[in-house]
């Protein structure tokens, strides 16, 4: 019974996850168009998802859990052999796996976007506050001081 309830509980997670991973791509190119509004859109789907399957792997890793299992591979290949679903159950977990694999590399690699974003922004920023003037050398060779910033006529 357990392990038609896993079973159950693997094939229910696999079309939320890939419905995630759409999200994640449609996130890469709203990241990289900047459309600030869609990104709201994604943030606040991809938000439900990530929270759904997270109680759906807790309650996966409890149901190995009372069967003394540990919540991996093994467990599940554990399972498999002792029932009759054994294999589809296999198939299921190495797809929902390979599924959560790639959100993962979609994901960071998302993440790499945005930290690049945002450091471009702050020297954009830094830029048209004028701050972080570079240190330059006056017409006697001493270098300026930072404190107070010079017409390039002085430069």
């Amino acid at each position: 019974m357990q392990d038609t309830n896993l079973l159950q509980l693997i094939m229910d997670d696999i079309a939320p996850t890939q419905h995630l991973l759409e999200i994640l791509k449609a996130e890469s190119l709203a990241l990289h168009g900047r459309n600030m509004v869609e990104m709201e859109h994604i943030l606040a789907q991809k938000q439900a998802l990530v929270v759904m399957l997270e109680q759906h792997g807790r309650r996966r890793s409890q149901l190995l859990a009372e069967l003394g299992l540990p919540a991996n591979r093994a467990g599940l290949e554990e399972i498999a052999r002792h029932s009759s679903v054994g294999e589809a159950l296999l198939e299921a977990g190495d797809r929902l796996t390979a599924l959560i694999a790639d959100c993962q590399v979609v994901n960071e690699r998302n993440g790499s976007l945005i930290q690049l974003q945002q450091l471009t922004t702050a020297q954009q920023l830094r830029i048209l506050n004028g701050g972080d003037t570079p240190t330059l050398y006056d017409s006697r060779g001493s270098t300026s001081g930072r404190a107070r910033p010079r017409p390039l006529s002085q430069a």
